[in-house]
């Protein structure tokens, strides 16, 4: 009887285990093209020049994140964690745009460089 038990709560265990691991290794869409607006976070002054459309951007960049940690913990289903996930890419993308915009009225402007082929 006791050994049943014991087997009834190893496999429960192991049950439930497998199945927080699956929850935790689903990606959605919208946090993989969040992770990708992440990437693309300016990290320094466009032409090394500190205004304060730089400091703005990057405090709305943190409360961006901010933001997104909160509505994740707060998310009760597969479709509050996506909102948030759009949110946050969507406020990225917007601080970017505008900081890139502003500095480029001010004839800075920012672009990458490609050497090679």
């Amino acid at each position: 009887m006791i050994k049943t038990i014991a087997t009834a709560m190893v496999s429960l265990g192991l049950a439930t285990a497998a199945a927080a691991t699956l929850n935790t290794a689903v990606i959605l869409d919208e946090e993989r093209l969040a992770r990708q607006e992440e990437a693309r976070i300016i990290t320094a002054p466009i032409g090394g020049i500190e205004t304060h459309f730089w400091f703005d951007y990057r405090a709305n960049v943190n409360e961006a994140r901010k933001e997104l940690s909160s509505d994740l913990r707060h998310a009760t289903d597969t479709e509050d964690r996506r909102d948030a996930w759009e949110e946050f890419r969507q406020e990225l993308a917007h601080e970017r745009t505008h900081y890139v915009k502003e500095m480029a009225e001010r004839g800075y402007r920012y672009g990458t460089v490609t050497v090679g082929s």
